[in-house]
């Protein structure tokens, strides 16, 4: 908790937005535009994504990273980096359940003190926090702006995470299932194409440990149980953002750009480069 307070406060201390959080919750969360991104990146970026596990809060925090300059810190890939050196923890993560609070915030620490060493600024948190008490914490230590939370039929979830594959070598994801998730219940139909590895991982990929179903349905169970309500804890702070994937990548990526209002500064970024 004090290695949180120290990293956090001093660096992160400015908002991202020109209006105050005050008046972002009176606009329904719609957050305005960025500054120019030639300004250097005067603006620290606090945002959190929320969202079951595979729904793709790793890909498209990822991909905003790039695009505004700001760290990726996903807490499952911390805990996963640990795994060799605790048993104990290797056995938690394998079948489903959250990791404690402590073991949380001292990887998070870890991980921002070795940022704060290389310079860095702002952040994207992608898996934190996933209880209402290190919401809690968290709100004691930073400010956050804004709450990302991703949504996907629980159907599609299951598949996608039954096909999520690694490349043992260079460590990136790629994922084999073919989704073509037919319209049930009110739910619209979805189509998502495979993230296909290129041939040089082909033959290199392996399943996480966890990506089975019995830990995926174990796992949705105890994000609705514990961490759904944190998504209630920020809509009533008016910080929360809901987005619904209406597909794969490229139908959902130019989406999220518009109701983030990052459109224009995607375009203007590009141009740039």
């Amino acid at each position: 908790m004090a290695a949180l307070t120290r990293l956090f406060k001093p660096q992160f201390s400015s908002l991202l937005f020109n209006r105050s959080l005050s008046t972002l919750s009176q606009t329904n969360s719609s957050p305005p535009h960025t500054d120019d991104p030639n300004d250097g990146g005067s603006r620290s970026f606090q945002w959190v994504f929320l969202g079951s596990p595979g729904v793709g809060k790793g890909t498209y925090a990822s991909r905003l990273s790039t695009l505004l300059g700001v760290p990726h810190i996903a807490t499952g890939d911390l805990v996963r980096q640990e795994l060799p050196l605790s048993p104990q923890l290797d056995e938690v993560v394998n079948q489903g359940k959250l990791v404690s609070d402590e073991i949380i915030f001292n990887l998070l620490s870890k991980r921002l003190e070795a940022g704060e060493s290389r310079g860095e600024s702002g952040f994207i948190l992608d898996g934190f926090p996933r209880t209402i008490r290190q919401a809690e914490i968290l709100d004691e230590v930073t400010e956050i702006d804004l709450v990302v939370n991703l949504k996907l039929r629980e159907d599609v979830l299951i598949e996608k995470c039954l096909g999520r594959r690694i490349c043992s070598e260079c460590g990136k994801g790629f994922n084999v299932a073919a989704i073509d998730a037919k319209p049930e219940n009110g739910l619209p139909g979805m189509s998502m194409p495979p993230l296909l590895p290129p041939q040089q991982c082909a033959s290199k990929l392996i399943t996480r440990a966890d990506d089975t179903e019995p830990v995926v349905r174990e796992r949705l169970r105890v994000y609705k149980e514990k961490s759904e309500p944190v998504e209630d804890y920020y809509r009533k702070q008016g910080k929360l953002i809901e987005f619904d994937l209406p597909g794969g990548i490229p139908e959902s990526w130019p989406k999220l750009l518009e109701i983030l209002n990052l459109d224009d500064y995607h375009h203007k970024k590009s141009a740039a480069a």
